[in-house]
């Protein structure tokens, strides 16, 4: 296995924008530190969960991916354009108590992400499984492919951290940047 293109492929599926790193921020900017990474907890969980899942029903994934993988897009497009719509008209001026930034919805997000749910099936099959095959290598494996996920959410809460102040002066035109940016994600899964 190269170890490199497997980093390499985990390491820009994970910290590119995509709907849970795009959600992430916004909470950052509405709720804080504190909130986003409870999301982040949830999201960071059901991610190992799907990695496990993978792994241990790959021969069975495979057989009825494609059947799989359109319901998720429809979903998750939908669910991505429904975000998108939130983060738009989202006004920060109005503090509310949001059922988004919860564990919860952060777990559910990943279920039903696409690009989660592709990178997901498509890892473990791909780089791991065609070299290691002991239930010790995938179990390292997964646990290494969820710290680097991780990794990825807790560094898109910093740098919302770190940025609120910015983000909260440019609110009306971050939260036009970042339902965009859903919406292109949302748009290119079917491209």
């Amino acid at each position: 296995m190269n170890i490199t293109s497997f980093l390499l492929y985990c390491f820009i599926v994970t910290f590119t924008p995509g709907p849970t790193n795009i959600v992430i921020l916004s909470t950052v900017q509405k709720f804080g530190t504190k909130k986003a990474m409870e999301y982040t907890y949830g999201a960071t969980i059901a991610f190992a969960m799907l990695l496990v899942i993978s792994a241990m029903l790959n021969t069975m994934l495979i057989t009825i991916m494609p059947k799989i993988l359109i319901v998720m897009q429809i979903i998750g497009s939908f669910y991505m354009f429904y975000l998108a719509y939130q983060i738009y008209k989202m006004d920060s001026s109005k503090p509310t108590v949001d059922q988004t930034a919860t564990f919860m919805s952060g777990f559910i997000m990943q279920f039903i992400n696409p690009k989660v749910l592709v990178f997901t099936m498509t890892v473990i099959p791909s780089f791991i499984m065609p070299h290691y095959f002991t239930k010790p290598a995938v179990t390292v494996s997964v646990i290494v492919i969820t710290l680097v996920g991780f990794l990825a959410f807790a560094t898109w809460v910093l740098f919302g951290t770190i940025f609120k102040t910015f983000l909260q002066k440019h609110n009306k035109t971050v939260n036009i940047m970042m339902a965009l940016f859903l919406a292109y994600a949302a748009v290119m899964i079917w491209i």
